[in-house]
């Protein structure tokens, strides 16, 4: 090994990381990897964004020409589209529209690269926070019993020759459920803090990994210590503060964003990184959600900022990244005594890529008359979101086991949105 270490792929090199000194062992296998996938297909990544809280779809995705719509929220309804009015609905096709706060999404949509999925999320009718994101995580919605997350059951699914320390890391303090399982995963609060959990049960890396090094902890760190080890190292030297977002992109600075902008960092580092996972919370607007304004609109305003920086950072790379965002369920159709929303049903999920069939709202609109909602209170659902897990997993992710990966649900392309070309 050079003690200057590149990985060339279609302009992807380590020096973008700041690297000064000699890569860890497991960046060889990498960069043969990355060798064959030029001949035989360049790696996929998925980023997948949790909005944890349950944000409340009908004001992030507007259905402004439903009229149901206003009677239901007179107090925090979005406006209708109307021309030089700023608070107003952005229209999208006449019907939906998205929140003001979610101005820089427009450009992505009218150049085709995001799609919405409407009505989407679990069948289950829990209203738990908890159950519910864990049954979106597990993607067994109704069972709790599940030992694995559906992106763990993925990276089991499918072979990784390299055997990348990053295939699948998490920018959070803990291992997410959607990761937790017997293939290898990182979760970390920050790369500079390196606070790393390997897998299911691993213990926690933290300065000191010295003091576990050789153990056997798990089948997940047993034979692979030194290289977790030199990975740990690796980050350290590369010193994560100096990263540079290109193209002009402006990342919130919020945790948020900073999370986004280490998953580019690390995507263009050339890592084997496949499966990026953060969240962001806040979306439990019981009371005084507000409409165009208020604390809905602030947090919606954080989080369009960081995916069109996270987009325009990671530029032409978006040819093979796609962001699902998810949340655990929807919210009440009709605004309660507090001008808030409580715990509701299905919801609105966005899909970003240069691969992505974008600028159309997918799905059956169910609609808002009381005949028609969910037990009478709820956006009903339409689309099962095991059928947008199962289309990613397929048609980007390039799995061939998707029984495996969603056990116990028919999986069937018939499902598929078509948000993806096959």
């Amino acid at each position: 090994m050079k003690r200057r270490y590149f990985i060339k792929s279609g302009g992807v090199a380590l020096a973008s990381f700041g690297l000064t000194s000699a890569a860890p062992s497991f960046l060889q296998r990498v960069a043969l990897g990355q060798n064959r996938e030029r001949e035989n297909g360049r790696r996929k990544t998925l980023i997948a964004i949790f909005q944890r809280g349950a944000v409340d779809g009908l004001n992030m995705v507007v259905p402004h020409g439903e009229r149901s719509y206003y009677d239901l929220r007179p107090s925090i309804a979005i406006a209708r589209p109307q021309a030089g009015n700023a608070e107003s609905a952005i229209d999208l096709d006449g019907f939906f529209g998205l929140h003001p706060s979610l101005a820089q999404f427009k450009p992505l949509w009218d150049s085709k690269r995001l799609a919405i999925v409407h009505a989407a999320g679990s069948p289950a009718n829990t209203r738990s926070h908890f159950d519910a994101q864990d049954y979106m995580e597990s993607a067994t919605p109704g069972v709790k019993s599940t030992a694995d997350g559906w992106l763990n059951r993925y990276l089991q699914s499918k072979a990784d020759p390299e055997r990348s320390l990053f295939r699948a890391v998490s920018l959070t303090q803990m291992m997410p459920r959607v990761l937790q399982g017997k293939a290898p995963a990182i979760a970390m609060s920050n790369l500079a803090d390196f606070n790393i959990r390997a897998g299911q049960g691993s213990a926690s890396v933290q300065g000191g990994f010295e003091a576990i090094y050789g153990q056997t902890v798990n089948d997940v760190l047993s034979g692979t210590g030194k290289e977790t080890f030199e990975a740990v190292n690796y980050l350290k030297k590369v010193n994560p503060a100096q990263y540079q977002p290109q193209n002009g992109a402006q990342y919130p600075r919020t945790p948020f964003g900073n999370s986004l902008l280490q998953i580019a960092q690390l995507i263009k580092a050339g890592v084997g990184l496949e499966i990026a996972f953060t969240d962001v919370g806040g979306w439990d607007t019981h009371v005084n959600e507000g409409n165009a304004q208020g604390q809905l609109g602030n947090l919606l305003r954080q989080f369009s900022a960081g995916l069109a920086a996270l987009y325009t950072d990671l530029g032409q790379r978006m040819d093979d990244v796609v962001i699902l965002t998810m949340s655990e369920f929807g919210r009440t159709a009709r605004q309660n005594g507090n001008r808030g929303t409580d715990h509701g049903h299905a919801n609105a999920m966005f899909v970003l890529g240069n691969g992505v069939r974008g600028g159309k709202v997918y799905g059956q609109w169910p609609g808002l008359k009381s005949d028609q909602l969910y037990e009478g209170r709820d956006l009903a659902l339409t689309t099962d979101f095991r059928d947008v897990f199962a289309e990613i997993a397929q048609r980007h992710l390039r799995t061939s086991n998707l029984q495996t990966v969603f056990p116990g649900y028919g999986v069937s392309e018939g499902k598929f949105r078509g948000f993806l070309g096959g």
